[in-house]
């Protein structure tokens, strides 16, 4: 008897041999297809990032659907996932489905499905389809189309860019791709337009070990592109997409990490004075400064539970204007109801260009308006078990803090004066992880210690 299976916070991922393998695919395939087949059929876009055999299990994967009567278009790869994800949308596509394993380790691989939007499938519909996983799955084979989108998706983000803006910029751009889809495509897009901004590779060749860290953007991966930016001076700065370029991390001169809270509030701010309007959404594990901005400039800010389909469910409501999360994704519902760690690169040089001021000076602009200091960092720790969270809904003093209360929306969170703490098991991981807001750098170590003592006790 097969294995079950069961998604996590999008699509299914396992590890290559062991949970994903080509009989593994072709269950999911079979179920993917018959889901599709039953809402009337049509096109699905089939994408692959730069990990091990992802190339052969997506041409497995579009010669099963094409077995099964759908219309399928490979594109021409690897490819980053919001590239998929806009293709989806070009080609009027039933839906899209991406080999990935997004920022986890080498050893694992699975599939990201999309819908119609190009956004990540709903929960119900992830249901739906898990539902109609077979047992096992014969092998089909049909004829599929290769398709190369780079040039029409290079388009569509020029229609989000001020490209005189742009073209201001009087720095060097770094671009640590981390062996992953994302190479070579800022240098592309900035060719595609004319502007000759330098963009230095770190890490471009695809690699899929990565290089020899996890592909996720974060300190402990970046060790060279922090080393590369030591003597830098402003404006320059490195961004570091992951492993399918859906997100993205920065790296100030002196390498300085730059995290994803910075990032998404710097981005609120630049585009809300660009006269865009809305609310802006992230997941609960995200920094309570875009909170005390949207009070402070006047605009709404949802939170939702962590993975990027809630915060596509609030941008096809019609009325945002950015979304973001703390693992570095950000999106913007003008573009796609995904995220997009291409276009936040390119926003993020744009910032720079159009107002003069680095990307410190813009964060200092959100902590004078909100009033806070920002530090935060996460620990994540292996699980040998899953981690019953229970005994943790009832908020304890740590270090010196007492507790305010307690949210449970994702996870279980203790909320401070001071300060914040959210516990909360990995949907993609055998991780817990533990995220740690405060106003200080030394109160977040001090915060993180008595947490990580508590879940490993």
């Amino acid at each position: 008897m097969s294995a079950p299976i069961r998604f996590g916070t999008e699509g299914f991922r396992g590890v290559i041999a062991r949970e994903f393998t080509f009989a593994t695919l072709h269950r999911l395939a079979e179920a993917y297809g018959r889901h599709l087949l039953e809402r009337g059929g049509g096109l699905v876009v089939v994408g692959h990032d730069t990990r091990f055999l992802a190339d052969a299990f997506a041409r497995a994967l579009s010669g099963h659907l094409a077995g099964m009567g759908l219309k399928v278009v490979l594109l021409k790869g690897p490819v980053p996932t919001p590239l998929l994800s806009f293709a989806v949308r070009h080609l009027k596509a039933a839906g899209g489905a991406m080999l990935t394993a997004s920022h986890n380790p080498p050893q694992y691989l699975g599939v990201k499905f999309k819908d119609a939007t190009g956004g990540p499938i709903a929960q119900e519909e992830a249901k739906a389809i898990e539902a109609l996983v077979p047992e096992e799955a014969r092998a089909l084979e049909g004829a599929y189309e290769t398709l190369d989108l780079r040039e029409a998706y290079f388009e569509a983000l020029k229609a989000h860019l001020d490209l005189k803006a742009l073209s201001g910029f009087s720095g060097v751009l770094y671009h640590d791709s981390m062996g992953g889809a994302g190479a070579g495509f800022l240098k592309g897009f900035l060719r595609h337009v004319g502007l000759e901004i330098p963009v230095r590779p770190i890490r471009e060749e695809p690699h899929p070990l990565f290089h020899g860290v996890n592909p996720e953007p974060i300190p402990k991966n970046l060790g060279v592109t922090l080393a590369v930016l030591g003597p830098e001076t402003p404006p320059s700065f490195a961004v570091a997409t992951d492993g399918d370029a859906d997100r993205v991390g920065v790296v100030l001169p002196g390498g300085v990490f730059f995290n994803p809270h910075q990032v998404l509030t710097t981005l609120a701010l630049y585009r809300f004075r660009k006269g865009h309007r809305g609310r802006a959404v992230k997941n609960f594990a995200v920094t309570w400064l875009l909170d005390r901005l949207g009070e402070r400039l006047g605009f709404g800010v949802t939170t939702t539970p962590v993975g990027f389909k809630w915060i596509k469910e609030e941008f096809l409501k019609g009325d945002c204007f950015i979304g973001g999360e703390e693992s570095g994704g950000v999106g913007y519902p003008e573009h796609l109801p995904e995220r997009d760690g291409i276009l936040t690169s390119l926003l993020l040089l744009e910032s720079v260009a159009a107002t003069g001021k680095d990307l410190a000076e813009q964060f200092k602009e959100v902590e004078a308006l909100t009033g806070l200091t920002h530090a935060y960092d996460r620990l994540d720790l292996p699980l040998k078990a899953p981690l019953d969270l229970t005994p943790f809904r009832e908020p304890r003093p740590l270090a010196g803090l007492t507790p305010k209360g307690v949210d449970t929306l994702d996870g279980v969170k203790w909320l401070y004066e001071e300060a914040w703490v959210l516990f909360r098991a990995s949907g993609t991981e055998p991780v817990v992880r533990i995220y740690v807001e405060a106003q200080s750098p030394e109160l977040v170590r001090a915060l993180l210690e008595e947490a990580r003592k508590l879940v490993e006790g």
